[in-house]
């Protein structure tokens, strides 16, 4: 697709996402471009727009809201792909009809039929429970979905690669993949939730360990780093240290689905159960995660760590929370896990040369010191707002562009707005450059297997 007609497809893909658009049963929104893989049958995380012309395959990434809006118990639209905890999920949470529902395994190519032969592979997503990339292989063989560009390639014996990204949190292990590792890929939808130079956030990995490093801390009296720290007035002393008699509340916040790694770290750290309520047991019991089950308990008192809603971890929401057991437990504390409560460093370059960016991004560990309380904590409540995200950070992108070879990103998140898709556009086209600039793909120096 030239830049032009790429330009008029994202105005018709506005104008389709037009908030004020009240959908009637003779009058469906309408697909946009990037929801119909160009020239194949097939539709991701589209189920708001219903039933799609020429569609024979819808697929869903992940069970979260915003990618199965508008999938209900009522779906008759077609046959539903994706990984079987996401089955289980949709089911118990939508309750779907199981006979639209077609899981399918990882790692492993699968023709879907009525595609033309079209071959998905599903890869770990690294985003929440039974999320997954797809990875897609075939020939275009139809226009399908409402967009007015059509394919030239169409009826032509040449073969597309395609990966559709969803969400996630991108890592070596990606790139290293034997789907993407060594080959052309034709076009990537990227999630762009954080394609922005100030959420450059710290790995995964270590954000969970300093979480459970901290809360063991807090747990057996250790020092943790915010000993000589002034909190509205309160100072955190050694002799605040929990005394043999306190029993100290842990609540990890997190969505209906995602975040359980961090609660899950903090659990084994204090070797305590998990509670939560029956609905969220439930939904829980579908990932299939067998360390999570044998740690789940439904006596609230019994366990020291809960998972609650992430809007649970406030100020003003957390104490009545506690008030319910405050028999049992001497105190609460409780970690918000959020991207969002990253900042950049006051003076930050937000415009640096690539090479700044990846050197940058590698430069600094994060550890339990690095977890510091909110202005409105106290002694008896203390909240940690955590750095942590199950989308890529800005630097775990720029090293996902630059460690495989791609013809056409396509952003996913954030494509609103004409500004928005220019400020990423411009970042796409810094990846090009770069990549050029190398001679040749290599995958980014990782500093673990996975995160870079």
């Amino acid at each position: 697709m030239s830049s032009l007609k790429e330009n008029d497809a994202w105005k018709e893909a506005t104008v389709a996402e037009d908030r004020t658009f009240r959908p009637t049963k003779t009058n469906r929104r309408k697909a946009p471009f990037y929801k119909v893989l160009q020239g194949m049958p097939i539709a991701v995380d589209a189920f708001r727009y219903g039933s799609i012309p020429g569609v024979k395959a819808y697929f869903l990434t992940h069970a979260h809201s915003d990618h199965y809006t508008n999938l209900s118990s009522s779906w008759d639209s077609g046959p539903i792909y994706c990984s079987e905890v996401t089955c289980n999920l949709i089911a118990q949470m939508l309750r779907v009809d199981k006979k639209w529902l077609h899981p399918l395994p990882l790692d492993t190519p699968v023709e879907i039929p009525d595609t033309g032969g079209v071959k998905v592979t599903l890869i770990e997503a690294n985003h929440c429970p039974g999320s997954s990339l797809f990875f897609f292989e075939g020939r275009q063989t139809v226009n399908a979905g409402d967009s007015a560009f059509k394919s030239p390639f169409v009826g032509t014996g040449r073969v597309f690669r395609y990966l559709h990204c969803g969400d996630f949190r991108a890592s070596p292990k990606h790139v290293e993949h034997p789907c993407v590792k060594g080959k052309r890929i034709d076009h990537v939808y990227l999630d762009t939730t954080y394609l922005d130079p100030k959420y450059t956030f710290p790995p995964q990995p270590q954000v969970i360990e300093a979480c459970a490093e901290l809360a063991r801390r807090i747990v057996n009296g250790l020092p943790t780093g915010t000993e000589t720290t002034m909190i509205d007035g309160w100072v955190s002393t050694k002799e605040k240290a929990a005394s043999s008699s306190d029993r100290i509340l842990v609540l990890v916040g997190t969505y209906s689905i995602g975040k359980e790694r961090i609660a899950k770290a903090i659990a084994h750290a204090l070797n305590s159960k998990i509670y939560c309520d029956a609905r969220k047991a439930a939904i829980l019991r579908c990932e299939q995660d067998k360390e999570l089950d044998a740690l789940l308990t439904s006596n609230a008192r019994e366990a020291a760590v809960h998972l609650v809603p992430l809007g649970v971890i406030t100020s003003d929401k957390l104490k009545p929370y506690y008030e319910r057991y405050k028999d049992t437990f001497s105190r609460a504390v409780g970690f918000r896990p959020t991207g969002w409560t990253f900042t950049q460093p006051a003076g930050t370059d937000l415009s640096p040369p690539i090479p700044t960016i990846i050197a940058r991004g590698q430069s600094k560990a994060y550890t339990h010191t690095d977890l510091r309380p909110t202005r409105n904590s106290s002694p008896l409540l203390q909240l940690y707002g955590v750095p942590y995200s199950e989308h890529s950070s800005f630097f775990e992108l720029t090293c996902f562009a630059l460690s495989f070879d791609w013809v056409r990103m396509i952003a996913t998140v954030n494509v609103g707005s004409e500004s928005s898709r220019g400020k990423m556009a411009k970042w796409v086209q810094r990846w090009e450059a770069e990549r050029k600039k190398r001679g040749k793909v290599e995958v980014v120096g990782a500093r673990r297997e996975d995160y870079w």
